[in-house]
Order: structure tokens, then sequence, then C-alpha cells
């Protein structure tokens, strides 16, 4: 049931109703209560959701690490391929670029 103790205890940090939470997730208050008493657990889209909601890793949420801090994900395979310490502020930039114009394109879609 560890999700469901995670999902109340930051719900509550945030001075959120079940509702509030429900309504920012698009789905029933009645849903929020499941995923809290441990009844119903939410599909992988919905995690991702509640994970950026309150800025928390997955891992957390589901109870695989004790650390919600999503800006130290330590343990990030796709970090494993790059060595993002030694980048170049030129590639930076670069790299900045090619985000904000992916994401237009996304968000044109």
């Amino acid at each position: 049931m560890e999700f469901g103790n995670r999902l109340s205890y930051l719900r509550k940090r945030n001075k959120w109703s079940r509702d509030d939470l429900a309504n920012r997730l698009g789905v029933s208050y009645s849903t929020i209560s499941k995923y809290e008493s441990g009844s119903r657990e939410p599909g992988f889209e919905t995690l991702q959701k509640i994970s950026n909601i309150f800025d928390v890793t997955t891992d957390y949420l589901i109870g695989k690490t004790d650390n919600p801090n999503a800006s130290e994900k330590s343990n990030n395979p796709s970090r494993a391929f790059y060595n993002f310490d030694e980048i170049t502020d030129q590639e930076k930039e670069y790299l900045e670029e090619q985000l904000k114009i992916f994401r237009k394109l996304k968000d044109n879609k």
C-alpha cells in the first residue's frame, strides 16, 4: 500500500482535497479514494501525471526509493549514455534550442 500512503501524504502536504487532485488528474473523487486506500492502482500514464503534478519520481510513488526529489534522479538510465557534466556551453545552447523546437512541434499536434 506504499503508493496509496504516499499519494495521500503528497495531496495533504499540498493542502488539496481529493476533489482538487481528481480535477487535476481528470479522474473522479472515488478513483483518488481507491488509490489512497490501496484498492486500485493507476496506470502508467496516470502515474506519470501524478509524478509531474507533485514533482516527484515515479519510483518514489511506488516505493522503490525514499527520495522524492525529481531533480536528484540518480539512476536515470538515459544519463548512462551521456556525460552531461562535460557538455560545452555551445552544445547546451544547441540542445536547449532543439528542445524548444520539439516542444513547439509537439504542442501543435
